[in-house]
């Protein structure tokens, strides 16, 4: 049973208890939470994120981390647990492992960057074997290694709870990568992964090879990062080849590889003859003109799904760029464009302000914004995309979450 709405008492006595300095960040948050009136009503959050913060904060520790979840323990109705950015180690994730093991309420946990390796991964991974409460799990940015990596690839073909896992800048391998593509094969809970930033010692993609081939399988798979793979036209021809008999992939971040005009060529066959991408990322590439207009003339007659493209920095220039903005008054599917990081020219600029202006593209949904010098219209930049939230949230409410969200909230699967 929950105890009471009072977690900051609770607090202060765990401390006392165990001899413990009071953490000032965390008493903070704690009285906030008491706060809420919903809180024995509605699941919570606890934001103890050590990076949000204009004034800065006393990071959580492994001691702190040891109070505080003696105070969760009984505390139902707090349903995630946010401590990114803190510095807790190996020692931290035994504590996290031990409460994931006895905690059933716990569904949201983020411990992107922190100090956890190797053994700290093996200890939450062997945790989610038996918690069956668990849906969104960040470990980003802690440099697990490839072994450390193995044994959420172990946890896959067993855990059937987990719906959305980061393991993204975590120096993960090929053998993790193969791996977790075999247990994907048969998980089919797991709705969202991120396997951002590999190290790979290898120019051959058989990463990329493995994880097509799990696509042809995978029927539960709705999210798929695979930004700095290292990944060229014969990974992207594998890939589109896999999702042809793929029903379900609805969000396809290929950011940041080395993906060129023939690469997109078979994404831009792909999108006239499926229907099921909903978000293609591939900020970072070198698709240039030609790539820009394979996609503009799939989107322009055929494709009526997908509702999100990042063509970031691509070296596009105006006849590219214009092409897919007249596709865009055309194909009314189409809500998100980023386009900044190109060659912009006097058309360009005009093309897309008028797309704004006269409310097809509106001014959350994109990365740049129009304004006027001596009567001629120029371009500015925005401070959106489909990652803008990757990487921090902020504490208030005030975005919309879909406003140039990394995900445009089309997993289902909330920290809340």
């Amino acid at each position: 049973m929950s105890v009471l709405p009072d977690l900051h008492l609770h607090y202060v006595q765990a401390c006392q208890n165990l001899s413990q300095p009071e953490n000032p960040f965390i008493a903070r948050v704690l009285q906030e939470a008491d706060k809420n009136g919903e809180i024995s009503t509605k699941g919570i959050t606890l934001k103890l994120a050590g990076n949000n913060h204009l004034v800065p904060v006393p990071r959580v520790t492994d001691d702190d981390l040891g109070v505080l979840v003696s105070v969760l323990g009984q505390a139902a109705f707090v349903t995630g647990l946010d401590l990114a950015y803190n510095v807790l180690t190996d020692a931290g994730a035994k504590t996290m492992a031990t409460f994931l093991q006895e905690n059933s309420t716990l569904r949201y946990l983020n411990l992107m960057f922190n100090d956890i390796g190797t053994s700290g991964a093996e200890l939450i991974a062997g945790a989610l074997h038996r918690n069956q409460t668990l849906v969104h799990l960040r470990m980003t940015g802690n440099k697990i290694g490839n072994q450390g990596g193995m044994f959420f690839a172990s946890m896959l073909e067993i855990n059937s709870t987990l719906e959305k896992l980061d393991l993204g800048d975590c120096d993960v391998g090929l053998k993790c990568l193969v791996a977790i593509a075999i247990a994907l094969t048969q998980n089919k809970s797991l709705k969202a992964i991120n396997l951002n930033r590999p190290l790979l010692s290898t120019q051959q993609e058989e990463t990329t090879v493995h994880i097509a081939r799990m696509l042809r399988s995978n029927s539960s798979l709705v999210e798929l990062h695979l930004s700095k793979h290292e990944m060229k036209n014969f990974g992207v021809e594998r890939l589109c080849e896999a999702l042809y008999k793929n029903s379900s992939l609805r969000y396809l971040d290929l950011s940041c590889n080395n993906i060129t005009c023939d690469g997109v060529k078979f994404l831009g066959e792909l999108l006239k003859k499926t229907q099921t991408l909903e978000i293609l990322d591939l900020n970072a590439n070198r698709i240039e003109d030609v790539g820009a207009i394979y996609l503009s003339e799939a989107l322009l007659t055929w494709n009526r799904s997908l509702q999100a493209l990042s063509i970031v920095s691509n070296n596009i220039t105006g006849k590219g760029l214009v092409s897919l903005a007249q596709t865009m008054q055309f194909n009314v599917q189409i809500s998100h464009i980023y386009i900044w990081g190109n060659k912009f020219d006097k058309d360009t600029c005009v093309e897309f302000s008028e797309l704004i202006e006269t409310g097809r593209l509106k001014p959350g949904c994109t990365d740049v914004t129009p304004y006027r010098v001596d009567g001629e219209v120029f371009l500015a930049e925005l401070s959106h995309g489909l990652a803008k939230h990757r990487y921090w949230a902020p504490r208030c409410d005030a975005v919309a979450p879909s406003a140039a969200n990394a995900s445009l909230e089309i997993v289902t699967v909330s920290e809340y």
